[in-house]
């Protein structure tokens, strides 16, 4: 079956590795899946005839002996990346299985796979042991030694003694920081032996869908680092991210120990509107209905709590909880709630002005922010009314109409750490600032070039604009980000992109069955590589900045560079579009202004230090295991923020709100009060940025120049009329 490229769903998300999920069950019983069910064997199947089909993959390869191999060590480093569970012997049973993935995964009898993951069960249980026995004996922390965090490039460790050497030492990091964080022995015992023993138990709550999808995205990385598989559930997850909304109660949970607890109220959500609930409160018991029988969730998995909740629109469920100001032996309170389509705003776009000063003669400005985190868009809604759905289009739209009521002199889009997301919007979203054009180029596995354009006449916003980007920008925000700069309609700021350049498609493999419920999945397939109009790619060397700032990341530790089977860079033919304008001319004079008044900003300055001091304590890859050197490292660090708090002070700069607390407390994100770090997470926003107020300096400085030089402003805005008339 031939897919339908016009109707089908682009995607253009920032799809990175992540190892297999370990979760909890209450009794730390083993019930590890033996083998895969028969849904899993077609699933299996369907996948391989995506994958190895030119029809559907931009880059299909053969599935023999090779690619077999490829898996293998894949499927091995997503079990235990770190190389901390496996030894060399382990490796080495293994071995008959490097040439038998491919016949697990065309026939769909997939023992391998469970049989390597069997191993890997059994190694987390014995680490685990050893670990927790290691706790009944004190450490001496006066020596020399440390520990080597990072065996992504080690080898296999020879035998079960130097796994234990490397555990040792990982379990004395772990008690001295929180012995660094001021707890005492007993309690240290404590928390140390329940985390260990909640990865013990970890291992009891995996189904067999959890290996089977770790196995199939081990095939599936093996065609491209953007090609991943979905299980039904994870698909659903998926799809409501991208569409900001889904249909249940809105709250954001969290698994504790055995407990699922509330860490954030959605605003305005069926939840927030009881009255009743809040966060810290810990879910018990679900029951559906205003009458259904209550069901004991304690213990479950948090995704399996999650299904339990959500549900469809005007329906009820009912919560039972024990409120978060008792204590875990408190009275169980109910709660009924109606169910509605929540709208996930935290992800959504948002705006802020920043006010620059006069300063040199130059006016005071009022520039405008739109911090945009992902290219949403709700597909479903679009397809049932195009004229009223969730997209990031639209709401940039009308943050632009508000900032043109505000007067506001320019407009900095804020992209830092913005993944993609749709092809759509990233077209829809250039329009915004173009009258009319291509946009994108994107070319097919057969060669055939398609140009993607915006045809909508007019713009939402011709005015000066500048775009910010850094590392984590990717996907869908190259694509705007290097439309922009292709077009001169603004200026590019920051650090240079990820370097992703290819397009994923949805696949639903149910549409060839036709199955009326979900039983096989989807696969996020890369079926093409998109081009700017200017003819280069994105691939691997991302969009580089007209301004630049300090590399805050290696390219050799994140972005499209660092994946071994990424597609290499090419270009093609640029296309026809509209030169609004020309930087080039102005960019020594915006760089010599950016360094002096970076020179002088203490923020921008500790910014740039802090960088510098991060990159280096990342390529040491270990960290010191004797007390007293740390004790001094953190010393330091705390003095560090007093002292930069001090002189925020003295300076009338913004207090950090976190100043105080940035100490390391030596605990993971399911052993902290909830409601204190939900609290926290909530400051984050609130610190200072140095950055994103030097982008708005920049753009400022940009409109001085060209308000005050004639001829400058002749050379890099050559246009009488359009967009972009960044002078008066």
């Amino acid at each position: 079956m031939k897919v339908k490229k016009a109707s089908a769903l682009l995607l253009l998300s920032l799809a990175l590795a992540t190892p297999l999920a370990l979760l909890a069950r209450a009794d730390g019983g083993i019930a590890l899946p033996t083998a895969p069910t028969a849904d899993q064997a077609t699933t299996s199947k369907l996948v391989y005839g995506l994958l190895s089909d030119s029809r559907y993959a931009y880059r299909p390869r053969a599935l023999d002996d090779a690619l077999s191999q490829d898996i293998f060590k894949r499927y091995l480093e997503t079990l235990d990346s770190n190389k901390q569970y496996f030894t060399a012997a382990d490796v080495a049973k293994f071995a008959p299985f490097k040439t038998q993935m491919d016949d697990a995964i065309r026939s769909g009898d997939l023992a391998p796979a469970y049989d390597i993951f069997a191993v890997y069960r059994q190694r987390v249980q014995e680490r685990v042991a050893f670990a927790r026995a290691l706790l009944k004996q004190d450490f001496d922390f006066t020596g020399e030694q440390r520990w080597e965090y990072d065996r992504e490039d080690a080898p296999w460790a020879a035998n079960t003694a130097e796994l234990d050497g490397l555990w040792k030492k990982s379990v004395m990091n772990d008690w001295l920081r929180l012995k660094l964080a001021g707890k005492q022995p007993d309690d240290i015992r404590k928390t140390l032996d329940k985390r260990y023993a909640n990865l013990q138990k970890s291992i009891g709550e995996l189904k067999s869908e959890d290996i089977f999808q770790t196995f199939l995205n081990s095939y599936t990385s093996a065609i491209d680092p953007h090609t991943d598989y979905f299980t039904p559930r994870t698909a659903e997850n998926f799809n409501q991210s991208m569409s900001l909304s889904l249909e249940g109660i809105g709250a954001v949970l969290q698994r504790q120990d055995d407990l699922v607890v509330i860490r954030e109220i959605v605003p305005g959500g069926p939840a927030d509107l009881s009255g009743k609930l809040k966060v810290g409160d810990r879910i018990v018991a679900v029951g559906q209905g205003k009458s259904g029988p209550l069901t004991d969730v304690i213990g479950w998995r948090i995704d399996d709590v999650v299904a339990q909740i959500r549900g469809k629109k005007d329906t009820q469920v009912r919560l039972e909880y024990i409120p978060a100001e008792t204590g875990i032996d408190g009275k169980h309170v109910q709660v009924t709630i109606t169910r509605q389509k929540v709208k996930l705003e935290e992800q959504a776009a948002k705006s802020e002005t920043i006010n620059l000063p006069a300063l040199n003669g130059e006016p005071a400005r009022r520039i405008g922010v739109i911090k945009l985190p992902a290219f949403y868009q709700d597909f479903e809604g679009r397809r049932r009314n195009p004229n009223d759905f969730t997209s990031a289009t639209r709401d940039v739209g009308r943050l632009l109409t508000q900032f043109k009521t505000d007067d506001v002199d320019g407009v900095v889009i804020d992209l830092r750490g913005n993944g993609g997301g749709s092809l759509d919007e990233a077209i829809e979203l250039t329009g915004l600032f173009i009258d009319k054009g291509p946009v994108v180029q994107v070319r097919e596995s057969g060669g055939r070039v398609t140009v993607n354009s915006d045809r909508k006449p007019g713009v939402a916003w011709d005015g000066p604009l500048a775009v910010l980007i850094n590392r984590g920008s990717a996907s869908a925000s190259e694509i705007f980000a290097g439309a922009i700069q292709d077009y001169g309609r603004g200026l590019v700021i920051g650090e240079t992109s990820f370097g992703k350049g290819t397009v994923q498609n949805m696949v639903d493999l149910d549409r060839w069955p036709a199955n009326e419920t979900a039983r096989f999945g989807q696969v996020k397939l890369t079926i093409a590589q998109f081009f700017r109009v200017a003819g280069g790619s994105t691939q691997h060397k991302g969009v580089v900045p007209d301004i630049a700032f300090p590399v805050s990341v290696d390219a050799s530790e994140f972005g499209e560079s660092t994946y071994d089977n990424a597609l290499p860079w090419t270009r093609i033919a640029a296309v026809p579009h509209t030169q609004y304008g020309n930087f080039a001319p102005l960019l020594p004079k915006l760089e010599a202004l950016h360094a002096s008044r970076v020179a002088k900003d203490k923020e921008f300055q500790w910014w740039s230090d802090d960088v510098a001091q991060f990159r280096a304590e990342a390529a040491k890859k270990y960290v010191s295991l004797n007390e007293a050197d740390r004790r001094a490292e953190r010393d330091k660090e705390d003095a560090k923020r007093k002292l930069r708090q001090s002189e925020r002070k003295t300076l009338g700069l913004a207090l950090d709100p976190l100043a105080d607390d940035l100490s390391d407390d030596g605990l993971g994100a399911s052993e902290r009060d909830v409601v204190k770090d939900a609290a926290r997470e909530k400051l984050v926003d609130k610190r200072p940025d140095p950055l994103l107020r030097e982008s708005a300096a920049i753009l400022s400085d940009a409109i001085g120049v060209l308000n005050q030089d004639r001829k400058m402003s002749a050379q890099v805005l050559p246009e009488s009329t359009g967009p972009g008339r960044w002078a008066d």
